[in-house]
């Protein structure tokens, strides 16, 4: 019966949803529901999960719908350790061995670029691959380098162990028989005393990093465009999100200036949460001084935005991860270190650490615990260390007491062989000992450290952390330290987001949480294990924009610029290599196999070698 002076209220229509996923297989991460048909999108949030009729009532005019065809959906990746800033700088400069299957291939593609580089450029190979990726289980020659490229410049760096030069490379660098050897680094002489084009860290990666710096840089327009389509090369993976773990040569604030731009205009396609890293020895606590007064944790939005220092503090407590090499003995340390600490707890500053070895880690620890007893740390703020290959239970047990957090990296993917060789089967079935850190409730993240050691590709960290295998297929961890693929895959969402305290609104997908998601080419869930590493985005949503668009799905996405210059490699080869170019590739890779087991036999006839599995690295450089 009506009530004098009231009226019923119009029934309101729902809002229409901006972007509708129907006929899926939603894994949401969430506990509560971890399950949907579709995903509905407004506003560049979820506003709705549920079946393909419980959503239809948000179809409207404008909405966007696409059709999954069944195929599995996630909540969007994030690599909580990616050097995505410095990467985008240089991206279309490179040429990627990422996923290249024999090194007859990647010579091919040297060879080919070769003849597209301009005078006064250089070809660069940086980081990505192994030999033990290779048919051929070993690493290029100067020699073969010297063949395919003998008059441009070619600098193709081997993790963080090595790295292999031309002889025009040489000349442009600079390097004589006069030039010394820098600080933790080895330039390898020949005979009569030139440099012969092979650099090694022993242990410090300067030396490479430094080369590599000598050579050309893009103009700021360039990089501008090397950025968006380093991004859309991630969002080509499921990426959403990354946490940028800063690194050499990478100064504040005028390398992050073209994230800055880009996040300004509404370009940025990957959501980034940066650290800040002092670049210069004896000079870190008057530069994190400075950054304290000019900015502050959070600055910034859901796109772009400062989470803390790191991941060096100061240069003298950094433990270089060269596994090749006999882990560094670190001087004193400490008291400069509690004096970078103490500077960015009493300023509300969280921060992340590298430190590949207990030893280190330890110390760190006892630096910590000083500053607790004060009752200053953490005060609050949020801190981890990054890598922890090493690391023992006892350390663990003291992270944990101190509040921490680890970000663990599939480095042993690549760098596997190197470390089963020196530290032995036992101690690599727990590196790092991803399973004891969930035990203890630690909350740990999952990424790649790419792009100068590892591939940029998650899907070749995830399968690393279910099967313990390096990318050759040697296996390391043993039943029990991998972990199942939903865990895994938790690490890779919710674990990233905890450490930039965004868990409330990324890493699932709920009514509320970013509109960030992946539909992807095959179920991770299901397929087979050896099919992990081939996976790939069909379509991927940040905020509710297509970023990434393939298969039946092509041209649904947002156009991005032509890749400039126009010799890049990227723009003839592009980025990682699959190998769905099929027929080309498998017979290079049956024919490099061939010729490599001839070889062997050849010096095994020879006496060179003896009659074993040859080794992943070629003898010539087994320094």
């Amino acid at each position: 019966m009506p009530v004098a002076g009231l009226v019923p209220a119009p029934r309101r229509e729902p809002a229409q949803a901006d972007l509708l996923v129907r006929n899926a297989k939603v894994f949401t991460g969430d506990p509560a529901r971890p399950g949907a048909r579709a995903v509905a999108i407004r506003d560049g949030r979820v506003a709705a999960l549920g079946d393909d009729h419980d959503l239809g009532h948000l179809v409207g005019p404008g909405t966007k719908v696409v059709d999954a065809l069944g195929r599995r959906v996630i909540p969007g990746l994030n690599d909580s350790h990616l050097h995505v800033i410095r990467g985008g700088l240089n991206y279309v400069l490179e040429l990627r061995w990422d996923g290249v299957r024999s090194l007859r291939h990647a010579l091919a593609m040297l060879r080919e670029q070769a003849g597209r580089t301009p005078k006064g450029q250089w070809i660069r190979v940086v980081g990505g691959w192994t030999a033990e990726q290779f048919a051929e289980r070993r690493m290029p020659t100067v020699a073969e380098l010297n063949a395919a490229a003998p008059d441009t410049p070619v600098f193709v760096l081997h993790l963080y162990q090595s790295a292999l030069m031309n002889r025009a490379a040489v000349k442009a660098a600079g390097f004589t028989r006069e030039t010394p050897d820098p600080r933790g680094g080895q330039i390898v002489r020949g005979r009569d005393g030139e440099p012969n084009g092979v650099l090694l860290a022993a242990p410090s990666a300067l030396v490479l990093y430094s080369t590599l710096a000598k050579a050309p840089a893009l103009d700021e327009a360039d990089k501008r465009t090397s950025t968006r389509h380093f991004l859309r090369e991630l969002n080509r993976f499921g990426l959403t999100s990354a946490v940028d773990a800063a690194g050499g040569f990478q100064n504040f604030p005028d390398n992050y200036a073209t994230v800055s731009d880009l996040a300004r205009s509404g370009e940025l396609s990957l959501r980034i949460a940066y650290h800040l890293f002092p670049q210069t020895a004896g000079q870190e606590l008057a530069d994190l001084k400075r950054w304290t007064e000019m900015v502050k944790p959070g600055d910034g939005d859901e796109w772009l935005r400062l989470n803390g220092a790191g991941e060096n503090l100061t240069w003298a407590a950094a433990d270089f991860e060269n596994f090749s090499e006999p882990r560094p003995e670190l001087g004193e340390y400490e008291t400069e270190f509690e004096q970078a600490v103490r500077l960015l707890l009493e300023n509300g500053w969280g921060f992340r650490l590298h430190a590949t070895y207990d030893e280190t880690i330890r110390r760190d620890l006892a630096v910590f615990e000083k500053l607790a007893a004060e009752g200053l740390f953490p005060g609050g703020n949020r801190w981890l260390f990054d890598h922890a290959e090493t690391v023992s239970a006892d350390s663990l047990d003291r992270i944990a007491a101190l509040g921490g957090a680890v970000s663990v990296q599939n480095r042993m993917s690549f760098q596997g062989a190197a470390f089963l060789d020196r530290y032995g089967a036992e101690a690599a079935a727990h590196a790092p000992p991803v399973r004891a850190m969930l035990d203890r409730g630690l909350t740990v993240a999952a990424g790649t450290d790419a792009t100068r050691v590892s591939s940029y590709n998650p899907w070749v960290a995830l399968h690393w952390l279910v099967t313990g295998r390096t990318v050759g297929g040697t296996r390391l961890h043993p039943a029990g330290n991998p972990i199942d693929r939903e865990t895994a895959l938790g690490l890779y969402t919710r674990g990233g987001a905890r450490l930039t305290g965004e868990q409330d609104v990324k890493g699932t997908l709920r009514e509320g949480s970013y509109g960030d998601l992946a539909v992807l080419s095959d179920d991770y869930l299901t397929v087979p294990e050896e099919v992990i590493p081939g996976i790939e985005s069909v379509l991927t949503v940040v905020g509710g924009r297509i970023v990434w668009a393939s298969a039946e799905y092509e041209g649904l996405d947002e156009a991005v610029p032509p890749v400039s210059p126009e010799w890049s490699p990227v723009a003839h080869f592009g980025g990682y290599q699959s190998g769905q170019g099929g027929a080309q590739q498998a017979s290079l890779v049956a024919e490099a196999a061939a010729e490599s087991e001839q070889h062997r036999r050849w010096r095994v006839a020879r006496g060179s070698v003896p009659d074993t599995t040859p080794s992943f690295v070629d003898p010539c450089f087994d320094h």
